[in-house]
């Protein structure tokens, strides 16, 4: 069934410090949709926002599943994975002694997804083949990028609906950056996921999106697909230097 995510004027920060202003964004039913833009600038406060992490200021953010409408600014973070929410956060977040395969069993947090985890385990291996290989091995001894895949792997443990990517290519080789991008739209594919990625590299993230949104200070400075977007003059300005 149906999901998708609506955000309309938003307005979000920290104390008296305002960081979002104004957004509005939708992401429909079965669409991979990029965040776009560099630090500093909203992409991980939104995230928060959509997670029940931070709440707004004013504004309203709702995620549709299943024909239920979520009202993430009232609903903790907990309710919101039990409805069917994941969050691949910035950073990654693995527990870096624990082994591959726990770190996989502890994304099947919800209830819905713990009669599930034998099938959920066999497709993250068929997604990442190197995380079946490495099961047995720390998280914290792998690459950058195989944590990256394992971060990944460990949100598909919950059986999601919708996707939430925060910034899935720090700190990785321009290589690693790539295959992560190309199996963020295997999962999209094989589990028929809705999903906003929060990314500065603009050609990776609008070469796997349906659409994107630049945001700029706190505000959406343009959206559109990847043609659209690379003509306007805001990316010239903040991603081609002209």
């Amino acid at each position: 069934m149906a999901s998708d995510i609506s955000v309309r004027t938003l307005r979000a920060g920290y104390g008296r410090t305002h960081v979002l202003n104004d957004i509005n964004l939708e992401v429909g039913d079965g669409e991979t949709i990029a965040l776009l833009g560099t630090n500093g600038n909203g992409k991980s406060t939104l995230m928060k926002c959509i997670m029940g992490a931070v709440r707004p200021m004013h504004g309203s953010i709702e995620i549709r599943i299943d024909g239920v409408t979520l009202d993430c600014a009232t609903l903790t973070t907990e309710q919101l994975v039990q409805h069917g929410v994941s969050l691949v956060p910035e950073g990654r977040h693995l527990f870096p002694k624990l082994s591959v395969l726990k770190n996989l069993m502890l994304g099947a947090y919800r209830d819905a997804a713990r009669a599930s985890i034998n099938q959920s385990l066999e497709e993250v291996f068929d997604i990442f083949p190197i995380l079946k290989e490495r099961s047995t091995q720390a998280a914290g001894s792998m690459s950058g990028g195989e944590q990256q895949m394992l971060a990944l792997g460990r949100a598909l443990m919950a059986r999601p609906k919708v996707l939430l990517v925060d910034e899935p290519s720090v700190g990785l080789a321009p290589i690693f950056v790539t295959r992560v991008m190309d199996q963020i739209l295997e999962l999209k594919r094989r589990a028929n996921l809705t999903i906003l990625i929060a990314e500065q590299n603009f050609p990776e993230a609008m070469r796997v999106a349906d659409r994107g949104y630049v945001i700029v200070h706190g505000e959406i400075a343009g959206q559109g697909t990847r043609e659209e977007l690379s003509s306007s003059d805001v990316v010239k300005k903040f991603y081609f230097g002209e």
